[in-house]
């Protein structure tokens, strides 16, 4: 080995060391923006999601309670004889 080597690989070190400093550190300080960044995106769409079924937990109630109260059942006959085939009156079935 040459006496001349020791010296450049401790300077060429050295030089890395400050590069990966100097690169590494911005890098990985980016990389941690990032993923807080992410980790907000992810709990705002949570609490979105959280939002939109409480909503629709309150709609299917209202609908549970549209659909077991009696009215509704009324409603749904009506509805039946409505549909069902009417019948001609004969003018002798007519009261006078």
């Amino acid at each position: 080995m040459s006496p001349l080597l020791i010296p450049i690989l401790g300077i060429c070190c050295g030089l890395l060391a400050i590069f990966a400093g100097a690169i590494f550190r911005p890098w990985m300080k980016l990389k941690e923006r990032q993923m807080e960044l992410d980790a907000q995106n992810i709990a705002e769409k949570a609490a979105q999601y959280a939002a939109d079924k409480g909503r629709l937990e309150e709609r299917v109630a209202v609908l549970e309670r549209i659909v077991t109260d009696q009215g509704y059942s009324l409603a749904n006959e009506i509805e039946a004889l409505r549909s069902l085939p009417t019948q001609p009156i004969h003018e002798k079935e007519v009261v006078k």
